[in-house]
């Protein structure tokens, strides 16, 4: 368990890191990082700073992949982590 906290932890920090660098390259005019790729740290267990992130920055507010996209991922991730801590002595 301790593994998964730690886990958790390092992937927000990478979101966090990842959404407002890119903000910074599109205010900027620079390389920017490709949604698919933002999904995916999203999708990895980065969603709850991600969208924490985006909304205080206003990164990607008007796009609906990200703003219907990423809270769909966290309430996947939220249902899966329920289900572990609720039933995973029974499952493992």
């Amino acid at each position: 368990m301790k593994f998964l906290y730690i886990y958790l932890i390092i992937m927000n920090l990478v979101a966090l890191i990842v959404t407002v660098r890119d903000k910074l390259a599109a205010i900027g005019g620079k390389w920017r990082v490709k949604e698919r790729t933002l999904l995916l740290i999203a999708a990895l267990g980065g969603s709850p700073v991600m969208l924490l992130t985006m909304l205080i920055i206003r990164h990607k507010t008007h796009k609906p992949k990200f703003m219907v996209g990423i809270p769909v991922i966290l309430v996947f991730q939220l249902v899966i982590i329920y289900l572990i801590l609720h039933y995973g002595n029974r499952i493992l």
